[in-house]
């Protein structure tokens, strides 16, 4: 199915649905309005924005089979319960994929944000994030278990050393690779496990009232507790100093501990657990973005693949236990690792 047809769709079903919607909430007859572009990500969901005058709604097309509306449906539920400001299901066709929701706004995070006001966005994230981990978990959630863990780190092997750099590991490196994951996902699987939103950065957060609203929360899972606000502050678009990471770091300690959120006992503890919780995260990003480059044809996102190597440089030079993995990419970045 072309996407032609699938926005021609989207509009028939706005056309049937909306006047029983705009009737049930006494707003009268529906409008004429406007359906433009609001966002797109690396998935295979897009986003319009529906306006007429002061009225707006963010319609979701997620495609069947790739996409499935439900998990989003149903985070948004629970986060709302818990108090995130998160978009409200006005209208749902599940099998079809399509969504009419509430409009947080037209500014995220990384819109806005500054050296000047980071501290305070990223304060209210922080509080948001606080709220949500405190979710008693339900049934049907996934875990960020061992296998998953393991399934993420492999693409970096799988999709930047095999794909973008054409090399594979020799067996010694094979055999430094998989002592790396263990000591990875041996530190993740003994932290607390919490709700993970898995994507929680200014990308993702909007400029709102109240302040954040959260988006793309539909791929959360039951997970390591540093691995959010880590994600937070070492994303694909933004870096910021070490020095100011701490200190929100410290800030987040603070605010879960008074929240009855167990942490390790001492700071220091927590930030090595999120340093290795960043490294695990960042090597899987960059095979994502591999992926996305070698199998979707969108080469952009390697531009990004720097800053994760950069972020993993960071924590090499102050964690003497991931030495290997510092020897392990220095030989990947030696031009006789790739061949001619």
């Amino acid at each position: 199915m072309t996407e032609d047809v699938r926005y021609q769709m989207l509009v028939d079903w706005l056309a049937q649905e909306l006047p029983a919607l705009f009737a049930g909430q006494g707003w009268g007859e529906v409008p004429q309005a406007s359906l433009s572009p609001a966002s797109s990500d690396a998935s295979f969901r897009r986003y319009f924005r529906w306006q007429a005058g002061e009225r707006t709604f963010i319609v979701m097309d997620a495609p069947p089979p790739q996409e499935d509306c439900r998990p989003f449906v149903r985070m948004a539920e629970l986060l709302a319960e818990m108090g995130v400001h998160v978009p409200q299901v006005l209208l749902a066709d599940l099998p079809r994929g399509f969504l009419l929701l509430s409009d947080l706004g037209r500014q995220t995070y990384l819109d806005v944000i500054s050296a000047d006001n980071a501290d305070a966005l990223f304060e209210d994230a922080l509080q948001a994030l606080v709220a949500f981990q405190r979710l008693l978990r339900p049934a049907e959630f996934a875990e960020y278990d061992r296998a998953l863990l393991k399934r993420e780190l492999q693409l970096f092997p799988d999709w930047y050393v095999a794909r973008e750099l054409r090399a594979e590991f020799t067996a010694a490196q094979q055999q430094a690779w998989e002592r790396i994951c263990e000591l990875l996902i041996d530190s993740a699987l003994a932290q607390l496990q919490v709700l993970v939103h898995r994507d929680y950065m200014p990308r993702n957060l909007m400029l709102s009232t109240p302040n954040p609203g959260v988006l793309d929360f539909q791929d959360a899972v039951w997970g390591p507790v540093t691995y959010d606000v880590t994600s937070l502050f070492k994303d694909a678009f933004l870096s910021w100093p070490q020095s100011r990471v701490e200190t929100w770091l410290q800030r987040y300690y603070q605010l879960a501990g008074e929240a009855g959120i167990a942490l390790p006992s001492s700071f220091a503890e927590f930030q090595r657990a999120s340093d290795l919780m960043g490294v695990q995260r960042h090597l899987k990003v960059i095979g994502i973005f591999a992926r996305i480059c070698h199998r979707d044809g969108k080469p952009k996102y390697l531009g990004d693949v720097p800053r994760f190597f950069a972020y993993i440089d960071e924590v090499l030079s102050r964690r003497p236990e991931l030495a290997e993995l510092g020897q392990l990419l220095a030989q990947l970045r030696q031009p006789s690792a790739v061949p001619a």
